[in-house]
């Protein structure tokens, strides 16, 4: 269920249905009861979204992959603004607005993005281009059994709808990896469409919900759902968008008897048990302590499941009272017990920024660093460079660098830092005997400590007795190159791997 709405176009014009039974109809030719609440293509409130773009290439940091054009829908909001799904508009280079019914084009700027959220706010440089729109409403009470409809255009400009059922609301995680978010998930026949990378869910003529992911087979969509949408749209309306926010923290459900009696916990079963903080976060800096057990949050008591009783969906996961329903800057009342007594943590929320991470989680429209030394790559450890293995890079990538991934709170409480690695080496006079040494973490370098690709740049000013010398954590243990014959080779090493530059620096 983590095919993303990247993958959503192959995925669904190879698996298709042949039947026709299940297809999606043109509104016009909806019978009555299933054309409630459609309306006409030409009042209908979605433009087509052209995106071109050119992502960057993490195993060549200094060049850019195959450029890419993608054709999706946006749903056409209030104040001229159009909202897409952030997955869209990732390493964008131009992105252009186009009226279903009429072909007109504009061009189009992104206002603001959350890659963590996946949405996207695009406005038209044409303030005119959206006259005659009716901008959509969101839709805030859709619950389990509700129907919505999936819209979507033929590339004649024909609107499709497809309706699929509520069957669960819960709260998973996003495609950035970062949070979990509120989810919809739905029971729906969808088929490949012309822009389909972008599918608006309505639900009485109002924006219920955007696609997520798509499982062809199963059948089975998941969408990013209106008040998740709302959260965004009312941080974006003000002067600085700051994000969704964080704990910092994570849970475990307390069912277990045995884990109780451990913790310590008197009265009644429930909450959820602390089994890390990540420093310098909401958590730590409130004083909430591995161990503990939160009972609730606010007026919501958590269960021992780890729920609370969400008064329009039921059951659903504490974690949604504070990255769906909280805004940065709240103060967030956390009652716990520590040893079996009561207390009251009162914790500001904040949002965890990609650059706040040791192993940043995405890099998206950023290029990314490197530093070149007679033939030695050096980059960052990020998650992007690690997604270069693909889908199922938690397994193919180098498992020391997933470790580091998962475990870099533990591994690095003092924060602050990156986790600099060799990469790779460009065959030169310089590295002979050392082509095959690759996915190296770099300790030192010339003796001096290397926490960022910056440290490595100052490092190299000062050789050591003639030598760069770079120390790893892992065999070799040491590397040694002549400063003086790298020093030479500089020019030519560009000039022959046709680099643009040996380094570019955070």
């Amino acid at each position: 269920m983590r095919t993303t709405a990247l993958f959503l176009i192959a995925l669904l014009a190879a698996f298709a249905p042949a039947e026709a039974k299940k297809a999606p109809v043109p509104v016009k030719a909806l019978p009555p009861m299933a054309a409630q609440g459609a309306v006409q293509a030409k009042e209908v409130s979605l433009v087509r979204v052209n995106v071109t773009g050119q992502p960057f290439d993490y195993f060549r940091p200094w060049q850019k992959k195959a450029p890419f054009s993608k054709r999706a829908l946006g749903a056409v909001l209030a104040h001229d603004r159009v909202l897409v799904t952030a997955d869209l508009v990732a390493n964008q280079n131009y992105v252009e607005l186009e009226r279903a019914e009429s072909g007109e084009k504009t061009a189009a700027n992104v206002v603001v993005v959350d890659y963590e959220a996946n949405l996207a706010l695009l406005e038209p440089s044409d303030k005119k281009f959206l006259n005659g729109l009716q901008p959509l409403d969101l839709a805030l009470d859709t619950v389990v059994g509700d129907r919505l409809a999936a819209w979507q255009l033929e590339a004649t400009g024909t609107l499709v709808v497809t309706e699929g059922i509520v069957t669960t609301i819960g709260v998973t995680r996003y495609p950035a990896d970062v949070s979990d978010f509120l989810t919809y998930r739905l029971s729906i026949p969808m088929q490949y469409r012309d822009n389909s990378y972008t599918v608006p869910l309505v639900k009485n003529n109002k924006l219920a919900a955007l696609l997520l992911r798509f499982d062809p087979r199963s059948q089975t969509l998941d969408a990013i759902p209106a008040p998740i949408i709302a959260h965004f749209l009312k941080d974006a309306s003000g002067p600085k968008y700051q994000g969704f926010p964080s704990l910092g923290v994570s849970f475990f459900p307390t069912r277990d008897p045995e884990l109780r009696s451990y913790a310590g916990e008197t009265g009644k079963p429930g909450g959820v048990y602390v089994t890390s903080i990540e420093p310098g976060q909401p958590a730590d800096k409130a004083g909430l302590q591995r161990g503990d057990i939160v009972t609730a949050v606010g007026d919501h008591v958590v269960d021992e499941n780890g729920n609370y009783v969400d008064a329009l969906y039921g059951k659903l996961e504490v974690s949604n009272l504070l990255t769906g329903k909280a805004y940065v800057g709240d103060t967030v009342a956390l009652h716990i017990q520590r040893t079996g007594k009561p207390l009251t943590l009162n914790v500001k929320l904040e949002h965890r920024a990609e650059e706040d991470y040791v192993v940043p989680p995405y890099n998206i429209d950023d290029p990314p660093p490197y530093y070149v030394l007679g033939g030695l790559i050096f980059q960052e450890l990020s998650r992007q460079y690690l997604k270069e293995w693909g889908a199922n890079w938690q397994k193919d990538a180098p498992q020391d660098f997933v470790y580091l991934d998962k475990f870099q709170s533990e591994l690095f409480p003092e924060g602050k830092r990156r986790v600099v690695i060799l990469s790779q080496v460009l065959p030169a006079n310089s590295t002979i005997g050392y082509d095959d040494f690759s996915y190296l973490v770099v300790k030192k370098v010339n003796g001096k400590v290397i926490n960022s690709l910056g440290d490595l740049a100052e490092a190299v000013k000062t050789p050591v007795n003639g030598f760069h010398v770079i120390e790893t954590a892992d065999d070799p243990k040491q590397l040694e190159l002549g400063a003086s014959e790298v020093a030479a080779e500089a020019d030519a090493l560009q000039k022959n791997y046709g680099l643009p530059a040996l380094q570019r620096l955070p």
